[in-house]
């Protein structure tokens, strides 16, 4: 059964960094897309990374620069690195392995980041 699971969230302070980690099991990242997306109280659920299946990325406007997404095949892990981040950063942040064809995706439970003085 696959699974996908975040950690690495927390309590930051603006400027500061953190990386965060989704663990697959079940399924191999090398036969997946992988995206971020996080989701602010009162605020819809916004994409702002992901990594394709040859491993060329793409970002929302709001992080590219200061985000990075990555993925270790061996390890079946994907990451997002952050830095300088900013209050509005402050959300839970999922992560999305899937494919188009055909049409699977799994998603994980989320993880809170907080960036707050």
């Amino acid at each position: 059964q696959a699974q996908v699971e975040e950690s690495g969230g927390g309590l930051v302070q603006p400027g500061g960094s953190l990386r965060l980690s989704c663990i697959l099991s079940g399924i191999a990242i090398s036969e997946y897309a992988m995206a971020w997306y996080r989701q602010a109280p009162g605020k819809q659920r916004e994409y702002i990374a992901s990594i394709a299946r040859d491993d060329s990325t793409r970002y929302s406007e709001s992080v590219e620069g200061r985000f990075s997404i990555s993925r270790d095949k061996a390890a079946n892990i994907g990451y997002l690195q952050m830095s300088a981040l900013k209050p509005e950063d402050t959300a839970v942040y999922y992560c999305r392995a899937f494919q188009v064809h055909p049409n699977v995706e799994y998603w994980g439970q989320g993880t809170q980041v907080t960036v707050s003085v």
